[in-house]
């Protein structure tokens, strides 16, 4: 299960969320499935289980769901907002 990093601060709104990694000084907008899935991932949620959520809160197959997903993270990652399974959150 993967958690979003510390230094890591956001605010979701209707139209997706504002994310602002303070260790790095970026900031990235998200758009709402974007914004959505962050959500899940704050508050602990497994991968199974934001795919069922995304799947059936954006009414899309559980396999686009869980591609958006693995891309969304992937972007996560790459950007060092997301600490890997088992990560200290030291980079």
């Amino acid at each position: 299960m993967y958690r979003v990093s510390e230094g890591v601060r956001s605010t979701h709104g209707q139209d997706g969320a504002i994310v602002l990694d303070v260790r790095q000084g970026q900031m990235f907008n998200l758009n709402f499935v974007g914004s959505r899935i962050l959500e899940l991932l704050e508050i602990g949620e497994p991968e199974p289980a934001i795919v069922e959520r995304i799947s059936q809160e954006f009414r899309v197959d559980r396999e686009t769901a869980e591609r958006d997903l693995r891309e969304f993270l992937e972007t996560l990652r790459q950007h060092q907002l997301l600490e890997e399974p088992g990560s200290n959150g030291q980079h």
